[in-house]
């Protein structure tokens, strides 16, 4: 274990960076063991283990502009199933932090939903729906993106699964505080 690493093979947000995603991953031996593994590396550009390959080699644009990280539905199966027990799932997270935070984002619409997932949450401790889906298409800023969901919408609806309520998009949230004191923490760090 290096000193960039915790017990738990996570590397603290401010010394994030390829090299250190790289030492997560100096002891893979390509087994293949993680793409086997995984549900979702059928639809992946890129198989997990070719995905670890080009971060040991330092291959970063190749990394970001592959959508296997993405993808990723942090399953930890690999993780589970890895012989050497590398931390596979922390470090497909550390990868989206890191593309997030270079601006490599090849998909736009993933980090929005988070954005507003997150925002629901922070309100109400909870997800409200309504208002996770109108902050996301206020985010996408496309007029029409709604009408395409609207089948959806309206079969969930009538379902009982979706309750129909004015989001409140504006205004403190119910745990602002605890977010911010997260915040003030991890920038400490």
């Amino acid at each position: 274990m290096t000193e960039q690493q915790t017990s738990q093979g996570r590397i603290p947000l401010a010394k994030e960076s390829i090299a250190s995603v790289r030492e997560l991953l100096k002891e893979c031996m390509q087994c293949g063991t993680c793409t086997g593994s995984c549900a979702n590396s059928y639809a992946m550009d890129i198989t997990p283990r070719k995905l670890w390959r080009l971060v040991q080699l330092g291959f970063q644009e190749e990394i970001f502009a592959s959508r296997t990280f993405s993808l990723c539905s942090s399953c930890y199966y690999c993780t589970l199933r890895c012989p050497r027990g590398l931390p596979l799932t922390e470090t497909i997270h550390a990868l989206k932090r890191l593309a997030a935070a270079q601006g490599f984002v090849a998909d736009k619409k993933g980090p929005r939903f988070y954005r507003s997932f997150l925002g629901t949450v922070r309100r109400y401790g909870r997800v409200r729906e309504m208002e996770l889906m109108g902050r996301y298409f206020l985010s996408m800023k496309n007029p029409l993106l709604p009408l395409a969901f609207a089948p959806l919408g309206v079969k969930l609806m009538l379902k009982g699964k979706v309750a129909p309520e004015i989001p409140r998009i504006f205004g403190p949230g119910k745990l602002e505080a605890i977010y911010r004191k997260v915040e003030e923490l991890e920038s400490g760090s």
